[in-house]
């Protein structure tokens, strides 16, 4: 994993999120509090705004800095949530991370946003999308996958995991509040998280 890498991973991510405006959007119209787009574009662009800063730092180091910009940017509840990812992750990579090593961060990072938001599988939030794709790639990983096959894999396994929260009865956030008539809508947390894998899913295709 290079810096450059995780830099064009932000380049990708942000146009994509700007892409999905009108439909996460509208998911969070539908269940959400109703800022959750507009903070995720806060936080992409303030991310992408530090490339030149990223580019000198080692990967744990880029990580930390990803995280603390989220968490000094970001408001309402995806802030602290994706920042604390970012910091724990950081905490398990370095300049010669293999792939092991990072799926021990990205579930570390997940790990931490269960902690912090006190929300597990099932709960219709973005950690239905997270968990099985965390779990997904320690497997994977562990079993010294080829790297296209673990691809395509891990963004099946985040597109089943948004798809699930659909019938899903909501018990964290505003949703919570709507009880059976969140039923049928996709969370939108868990959708802003299964774009950015997929779209670094993309990015690693082109690795050759």
């Amino acid at each position: 994993m290079t810096n450059g890498f995780i830099i064009k991973c932000i380049e990708s991510v942000v146009k994509t999120i700007l892409n999905a405006e009108d439909e996460i959007e509208s998911l969070d119209r539908a269940i959400g509090d109703g800022d959750h787009y507009i903070n995720i574009k806060r936080g992409s662009i303030a991310v992408q705004s530090t490339e030149s800063e990223l580019a000198t730092l080692a990967p744990d180091q880029a990580f930390k800095k990803i995280g603390m910009t989220i968490m000094t940017s970001v408001g309402g509840a995806s802030g602290p949530l994706f920042a604390s990812f970012f910091l724990a992750l950081a905490k398990e990579v370095s300049g010669e991370s293999n792939l092991q090593q990072f799926s021990k961060g990205f579930t570390s990072g997940v790990e931490s946003i269960m902690h912090r938001g006190k929300s597990k599988l099932g709960d219709k939030t973005m950690l239905d999308v997270l968990i099985p794709v965390s779990e997904k790639l320690e497997s994977l990983a562990n079993e010294g996958c080829e790297i296209q096959k673990l691809i395509k894999e891990i963004d099946l396994v985040a597109m089943a995991g948004v798809m699930s929260t659909k019938d899903m009865m909501p018990s964290k956030g505003r949703s919570a509040g709507l009880a059976e008539r969140a039923i049928g809508h996709i969370d939108p947390g868990a959708k802003t998280c299964q774009i950015i894998i997929s779209t670094v899913c993309k990015e690693l295709e082109k690795i050759k």
